[in-house]
């Protein structure tokens, strides 16, 4: 073989185990990280179970997203929960619960790979006595994941949400609750309430 034919060979062969090795550890080895879309739509209101001790429907915080994770090897969330905080007030809704309409469970355990999976996240008061009116004024809601094998949370989402005095009016009355419809084109939430019957 020529001397010439033999470098390109060399090169050649170098080149393609150097983008298997990229390939393998894009594809089995890199942790990647889990993400979330911006939610199309978040609700503040009652929950349809009620509180057995006082026979009242419990206030939670519910949010529509996709999660996905940036590597081929997928994510393990070992829990959720979402933390709301408006001026000094700040409350955790540790009790979480995802689904679809078709319908829901207790969250404990969920794998997400890198196409994505979309439910439906409902987050509840713990069960220790708390409660959470929505009063008027701006929101700062923080959804966080816990991944498995991991001490810390990491910050999937921060939305900032404002109940307006008229919102917060129709929110004291029983059954009742406001959605926060996402709008791409003015890129902000969009406020409406809504009186549930049942």
């Amino acid at each position: 073989m020529p001397q010439e034919l033999y470098v390109i060979s060399l090169v050649f062969s170098c080149l393609a185990l150097f983008v298997s090795a990229i390939t393998a550890w894009l594809t089995f080895f890199r942790n990647g990280e889990l993400k979330a879309t911006q939610p199309t739509t978040v609700f503040f209101g009652p929950d349809g179970l009620k509180d057995p001790l006082i026979n009242v429907a419990v206030n939670k915080v519910y949010l529509r997203t996709l999660l996905y994770s940036t590597s081929k090897k997928g994510q393990v969330i070992e829990s959720m929960h979402v933390s709301l905080r408006r001026n000094e007030s700040n409350q955790n809704f540790s009790i979480w619960v995802y689904g679809t309409e078709g319908g829901l469970q207790r969250g404990s355990g969920l794998f997400v790979p890198q196409e994505g999976v979309t439910f439906d996240h409902h987050f509840l008061l713990p069960t220790d006595g708390a409660s959470f009116n929505f009063l008027p004024g701006q929101y700062s809601l923080t959804m966080y994941a816990k991944q498995v094998d991991s001490k810390t949370t990491i910050n999937l989402t921060e939305l900032t949400l404002t109940v307006s005095e008229a919102h917060a009016l129709q929110l004291s009355e029983a059954k009742t609750g406001i959605f926060f419809d996402w709008g791409p084109d003015q890129k902000q939430y969009h406020a409406h309430t809504k009186k549930y019957t049942n």
